[in-house]
């Protein structure tokens, strides 16, 4: 049986504890502040990011280095006989299809997966590699399961500001203006490649119920129905825990039959969205998951 290394990047948001506890490698993502760079995780923290973000700074994402990437998956087959490395969604970064032309070099023993996740749902397929791995599944068989399985997760993110949208050119300054007068909070998915606009509310407690109704359907019309726990299901934000205390309990509420995990945007997205979002996530779970 061959002997995996699993291996992904930071916008997984798998804390340094939890990756040596996982016995992962993380590669970690790169942002611009201003005129230096900072890595996640390393020499950029959580609260460093939020900090830098209040006090106006320009912040923008960038790819990891080649030799970054390549250094960790050498360092790790010196001990392993093949790697799974799980980029964030090549509809949302160029780094996935960097990633799969360096691994051109390494005759199959580096298996690069396209699976469209981000946030929590790429931390999802994560822990699915660990367990495909533990089963006996060798890179390439891992990276195909996690492909086939791409389409099968979504995420509702509910914005608090639309300052972030305008200066990343994804609204126009008038549409922002207009919004913000009517102190719109608008409602964005992530489902496959896309980072879409999916609503809008004129109220907080709209914008969680849209969310929320959104998840409902997904659930019962994609993924086997709210009647079972059959998915993974999140909530999540993005730097506002007093307000996200109430959120995950309403998610509670809404999907009782459910197991809910509270957790954190990664920074990836929040770069692109600003601080203040509240977010619902689910991915479905891969039938070795499933009680039989």
């Amino acid at each position: 049986m061959s002997k995996i290394a699993v291996i992904t990047d930071s916008n997984a948001h798998v804390t340094p504890q939890e990756a040596q506890a996982l016995g992962i490698g993380v590669v970690p993502m790169p942002f611009m502040i201003g005129e230096e760079t900072y890595y996640e995780g390393i020499t950029l923290t959580r609260e460093a990011f939020y900090e830098k973000m209040a006090g106006g700074a320009n912040i923008v994402t960038s790819q990891p280095s080649p030799s970054d990437v390549m250094k960790m998956w050498d360092d790790a087959l010196k001990t392993h006989d093949e790697v799974v490395y799980i980029p964030m969604s090549s509809g949302l970064s160029g780094s996935c299809q960097s990633a799969r032309m360096l691994a051109d070099d390494y005759d199959g023993k580096v298996q690069v997966v396209n699976n469209q996740r981000i946030s929590v749902t790429q931390k999802r397929s994560v822990l699915d590699a660990i367990e495909m791995a533990k089963r006996g599944m060798n890179a390439r068989e891992i990276r195909e399961e996690l492909e086939h399985v791409r389409y099968e997760s979504s995420i509702y993110i509910m914005l608090d500001t639309l300052y972030y949208l305008k200066k990343g050119g994804r609204i126009t300054p008038a549409a922002a203006a207009v919004g913000s007068l009517l102190r719109i909070k608008p409602v964005l998915q992530i489902k496959g490649e896309r980072l879409d606009a999916f609503s809008k509310a004129r109220t907080i407690n709209q914008g969680k119920n849209i969310m929320i109704n959104a998840m409902k359907h997904d659930i019962d019309t994609l993924y086997g129905g709210t009647d079972r726990e059959n998915v993974w299901l999140y909530a999540v934000h993005g730097n506002v825990p007093e307000a996200f205390a109430e959120f995950s309990q309403e998610v509670k509420a809404a999907f009782p039959a459910f197991h809910v995990e509270e957790d954190v945007l990664s920074l990836s997205i929040a770069c692109h969205i600003g601080p203040g979002a509240l977010a619902i996530a689910c991915s479905k779970k891969i039938p070795f998951d499933k009680e039989q």
